[in-house]
């Protein structure tokens, strides 16, 4: 899993470095400490899973460099992980497409269900700014994708339930390449992602169609009309 992490205080970014290191499975960790570092990096490599950055950097003002990064990798999902707790900038942000905001004060555990949570297919929002006010969330997410602290803990607890109640449009195609007989490898480079992405939405779909394997997910996937009931030999 190929992760850009993005701080301009060193100290948070090693913290964060070393958080993400203990707690997720080999990540392939990329740094920057500015948004000029992030454009660099992002012009010579954009394969990128997931991408958590700090709100206020040097080198460009958060919301143009945010839909710059939103432009460049619009795939890719975006979790900003800030000190900055405002309900305003938090609808802006979520305006834009980004998937997860993190206050800095987050526990550990917390940040990585988060995480978690997003490469999952959904949403974080901090509990007291999802409550606090009304928070328009983009059309084609269910509330259910937004994971306030209780169901986060949960998450985080033992991993068993997802916030969401139906397959995302990712996921879909992903099923779609399963019944096409295709391997995690070969979805991968058909829908440009890799391959640790695709075990995780797999994990997710499973999870979501309440199944157990790959054959049984395009059977169900099939019943509840995300695909065509015509299911080819899986691998």
């Amino acid at each position: 899993m190929k992760i850009l992490i993005a701080d301009d205080h060193e100290l948070f970014l090693k913290g964060l470095e070393f958080i993400l290191k203990e707690n997720l499975s080999n990540p392939q960790l990329v740094t920057a400490q500015s948004y000029t570092d992030i454009f660099a990096i992002l012009e010579q490599q954009q394969d990128f899973d997931l991408i958590i950055t700090d709100l206020a950097m040097p080198g460009a003002a958060w919301l143009p460099a945010l839909n710059k990064i939103h432009t460049l990798i619009p795939e890719t999902p975006v979790i900003i992980i800030s000190a900055v707790f405002d309900k305003e900038i938090l609808q802006q942000t979520l305006d834009i497409g980004v998937a997860g905001y993190i206050p800095k004060t987050a526990s550990n555990n917390l940040i990585i269900s988060a995480i978690n949570l997003v490469l999952a297919g959904g949403m974080y929002i901090p509990h007291e700014l999802l409550y606090s006010t009304k928070i328009n969330t983009p059309e084609n997410k269910q509330p259910e994708y937004y994971a306030p602290l209780k169901t986060l803990e949960k998450f985080a607890e033992n991993n068993k339930e997802t916030p969401q109640k139906g397959l995302t449009e990712r996921q879909i195609d992903i099923v779609k390449c399963i019944a096409e007989g295709l391997s995690n490898k070969q979805i991968a480079y058909k829908l440009h992602l890799t391959e640790g992405t695709v075990k995780v939405h797999i994990t997710v779909i499973l999870k979501v169609l309440n199944v157990k394997n790959r054959t049984a997910a395009i059977i169900e996937a099939a019943k509840r009309g995300y695909i065509s009931d015509k299911i080819p030999d899986a691998k």
